[in-house]
């Protein structure tokens, strides 16, 4: 399985050699060292730490520091760990780039959506509203029933009404690979990916 760390820059568009416009999102990814190799001997199943994006000592504490210092590798600011079937053929040390994706294939995308803070029914859940016929002038945005009044008499935990929106992890299946940079390190994901600019994205084949 490939994996790789990286950062949503922002979203432009590509134009195929038949002409037509693509919508895509650029995601610098990598480089990231191989930081730590699990094995199934050793912990009981296979995976590897990988890190990404440069950070300052003063951002880590004691023993964070001391890990790196132990793997002789600057400290870095985002850290994963990444299950695996099989992690025989890798290596502490190992750096991994976009050079392990191709053009054309299709891979999982995870990052954290965009906080929308505290938001009503319709648009956290995407209600179509009340009847707006009939006299009706103060439901057209409400929620609906929440627990009926003989049966069941009470709000179902669970129930789809306001609160706060966004800000979870968020996997996209399926995106495709539209292009890759390997001296710049950027990937071209067609259409839009979960996350702010910046934001950690994690791609997976």
């Amino acid at each position: 399985m490939r994996q790789l760390l990286g950062t949503k820059i922002g979203m432009t568009a590509v134009f195929t050699a038949a002409g037509d416009q693509i919508p895509v999102t650029v995601v610098q990814a990598g480089p990231c060292p191989v930081l730590r190799v699990k094995t199934r001997k050793s912990d009981g199943y296979d995976a590897v730490v990988l890190g990404y994006a440069s950070g300052h000592k003063r951002n880590f504490n004691k023993p964070a520091v001391g890990f790196f210092k132990k793997v002789e590798i600057e400290p870095l600011r985002f850290l994963r760990e990444m299950r695996l079937r099989s992690s025989e053929e890798i290596n502490p040390g190992d750096i991994w780039t976009v050079e392990a994706f191709k053009p054309g294939e299709k891979v999982r995308v995870i990052g954290i959506a965009k906080g929308k803070g505290f938001q009503g029914a319709m648009r956290r859940h995407h209600f179509s509203g009340g009847p707006k016929s009939h006299g009706q002038s103060d439901r057209m945005r409400a929620p609906g029933s929440v627990g009926s009044s003989s049966y069941p008499a009470r709000t179902y935990r669970g129930q789809r009404m306001a609160g706060r929106m966004g800000g979870q992890q968020v996997t996209l299946r399926s995106v495709k690979v539209v292009d890759i940079d390997i001296e710049k390190n950027l990937i071209l994901l067609k259409g839009a990916v979960p996350g702010t600019r910046n934001g950690l994205v994690i791609i997976r084949n």
